[in-house]
């Protein structure tokens, strides 16, 4: 009996009626969603495991600590593992020295910033700063290496009288003005989350405005502060573009001065990788999974500042929860009055300093870059047929618009289809949710170069520098933007949406499909312009991917230059700076123009907040019908009451007799 009730439930557990219920339209879809999700969690660990297996030989060849702590780098010409010597401790070294650097530097404007823009922006120019930030966050990295080594470096060749003004002062310059945006959006939303109460609070106990902002808004926000700051650290240990240009690459030099040259990890890589032999780029390969490491340390870091803040919300704050002397309390000492507040005021000072400064250097590069560009424009170089000898900007057209389309069509899928699945299915503290968000933020926060390293692996060494390889590693790339600007959509959708489409009789599938995402079409929008312009921007990533020629390409089989990479090749190769400055204008034009895009849509999505959804709408009318109708029925009783008054008695004296 017990054998024959068993083979009866294994069947039954898998009749056709079970499967039907199993597999309805919304288990199917389900299942779909938690699939595109878990996208960002293979991505990751393909990442790291192929950069690992590629890192084995040259760790076992070379030695992994005499890698690591060796502190010569020559290649012989051979570049084998026995007449080689690979140390990359100098790389590593100027690579902390240089983001240090720059984060104090970059770190204490990005947080003057955050603080002016929280604080002391007037109200009518709060929309117009916080345009010049994002567009300061949208100048492609290879444009400030352009704009360093064009400007910068030689105004501090003549300010201090130096032959080459390459080196650490240059590179910590540019870095701290790429920084200021990531560091000055995270701060500022933290500063805009402390409670209105402590700035009010402090108001009410007679601080200044000034030391109300200082002494207790800004020290209340100091979690979100670290995780801005320790963000920028891993914004500077990947950059490779804006400083390959400006710290003169020098091998096996350390930063000792601030116009002493050296090389990190990612300028070395960038600059020696194409032409290097076998062994070689195998250590090259063993460097980027160093730096991944690196990187997810810094993200470990920052997930622990932020799960620290969370834990800390809603405690006491240290300038409001202090005990106050009552009438038995006695003062040991003559009070005494003096003013305070001349620290804070000086800061206020500096806030505003600093915040126009910023906007200056933004208006310097662009009207700098628009003179010395616009002149070398031409129709010719901008769409005649490039050649050897004659370089036009027209293969850049087609292959930046061939790589947006493909990694749009990878990647807006996958993010959309994460984003629904972690705003509408995911609970709470669920640990595969907590595992997607964490490994979504691994993804944003791995440099563009181990991404070009890992295309490399993948897709270069099969079927050779393609467009195809290039499209398929920016699509990773975008996919945490998507994933974050969507989700950070659906969840501005009112849920009252979802219930009177659920009370019209709509499933959990179809309510998606036909009012949340319709809401949420601004927010959706907005990933695909920001995704756009990440695109044209990418430089590093497809130098290792999709090639760097300049020749039309004829199918994403074919290797292609975006934008990005044609200035790269300008700069590197010496074609002229005509050129680069004529590329760099069009870069800007289209920066600009996406910025432009992201505003309108905000607009107008914030316009339409206030109108009501058609399901809504839809709602609203039957109910109204049904209370017409109802009243109707009630105003017609009434109306056969009042005509025969008699009936109800009569049936009263009825049941009494």
């Amino acid at each position: 009996m017990k054998n024959a009730s068993a083979k009866e439930r294994f069947a039954n557990a898998f009749s056709k009626e079970n499967f039907g219920k199993a597999f309805t339209r919304e288990n199917i879809m389900k299942g779909v969603f938690i699939a595109l999700a878990a996208v960002s969690i293979i991505a990751v660990f393909a990442i790291v495991i192929y950069l690992l297996c590629a890192s084995i030989e040259p760790f076992r060849e070379v030695g992994f600590f005499k890698l690591l702590f060796g502190t010569k780098w020559d290649p012989s010409a051979s570049q084998t593992y026995e007449t080689s010597e690979y140390g990359i401790l100098p790389m590593i070294v100027s690579t902390i020295v240089l983001t240090v650097c720059a984060v104090v530097v970059g770190g204490t404007i990005g947080v003057f910033v955050a603080i002016f823009m929280a604080y002391y922006c007037p109200k009518p120019l709060k929309g117009v700063y916080k345009q010049v930030i994002n567009l300061l966050a949208g100048i492609p990295s290879i444009v400030y290496g352009f704009f360093g080594m064009a400007v910068i470096l030689p105004m501090l060749q003549k300010i201090f009288n130096v032959s080459s003004a390459t080196g650490l002062l240059g590179g910590t310059i540019i870095l701290s003005i790429m920084m200021v945006p990531t560091i000055a959006s995270v701060a500022r939303n933290s500063l805009e989350a402390v409670p209105s109460n402590y700035y009010e609070g402090a108001l009410a106990l007679g601080c200044s405005k000034n030391q109300a902002v200082f002494k207790v808004c800004v020290p209340a926000a100091k979690k979100g502060i670290a995780a801005a700051l320790i963000l920028g650290v891993g914004r500077a240990v990947g950059e490779t573009m804006a400083v390959q240009f400006v710290i003169g690459n020098t091998t096996n030099g350390y930063p000792t001065g601030p116009f002493a040259g050296f090389a990190t990890l990612t300028s070395k890589m960038v600059q020696e990788f194409g032409y290097a032999q076998p062994d070689k780029k195998s250590v090259f390969l063993a460097c980027g999974f160093v730096l991944l490491v690196f990187i997810l340390i810094i993200n470990l870091c920052i997930m622990a500042v932020r799960r620290e803040g969370k834990k800390g919300r809603g405690g006491t704050n240290k300038y409001f929860t202090r005990r106050v002397k009552g009438e038995g309390d006695s003062v040991q000492t003559a009070l005494n009055y003096r003013r305070t507040g001349s620290v804070q005021d000086i800061l206020w000072i500096l806030t505003y300093i600093i915040a126009t400064l910023v906007a200056v250097v933004l208006l310097t590069i662009v009207v700098y870059i628009c003179i010395k560009g616009v002149g070398n424009l031409s129709l010719d170089f901008l769409f005649g047929e490039s050649r050897n000898g004659h370089t036009t900007l027209a293969p850049a057209f087609v292959s930046t618009g061939m790589l947006i389309v493909l990694a749009l069509a990878i990647a807006l899928p996958l993010g959309i289809g994460a984003a629904i699945y972690l705003n509408e299915y995911a609970k709470r503290n669920n640990f595969f949710v907590k595992t997607v968000r964490l490994f979504v933020d691994t993804l944003a926060g791995i440099p563009s170069i181990v991404f070009g390293l890992f295309g490399y692996l993948v897709f270069t060494q099969t079927i050779g520098y393609t467009l195809l390889g290039g499209g398929i590693i920016l699509a990773l790339i975008i996919l945490p933007t998507i994933i974050r600007s969507v989700e950070q959509s659906l969840s501005e959708v009112p849920d009252s949406m979802r219930e009177a489409s659920y009370a019209l009789g709509a499933g959990k599938v179809r309510t998606i499909f036909l009012v949340v995402l319709p809401s949420a079409l601004a927010g959706i929008v907005t990933s695909i312009i920001l995704s756009i312009g990440k695109i044209v921007s990418e430089s590093a990533a497809l130098i290792f991917t999709a090639g760097n020629v300049v020749y039309m390409p004829t199918s994403y089989l074919s290797s292609g230059s975006s934008f990005a990479v044609y200035m790269y090749k300008f700069m590197n190769e010496g074609l002229g700076f005509g050129s680069c400055y004529a590329t760099a204008v069009v870069l800007l034009v289209v920066v600009i123009i996406l910025n432009m895009l992201v505003t309108l849509v905000e607009w107008l999505g914030d316009r339409d907040k206030g109108k009501p959804h058609p399901i809504l709408a839809i709602k609203q009318f039957f109910k109204e019908a049904k209370a017409r109708l109802g009243g109707k029925r009630n105003r017609a009783r009434g109306e056969g009451q009042a005509e025969d008054p008699s009936e109800g008695s009569g049936k009263l004296a009825g049941a009494e007799d």
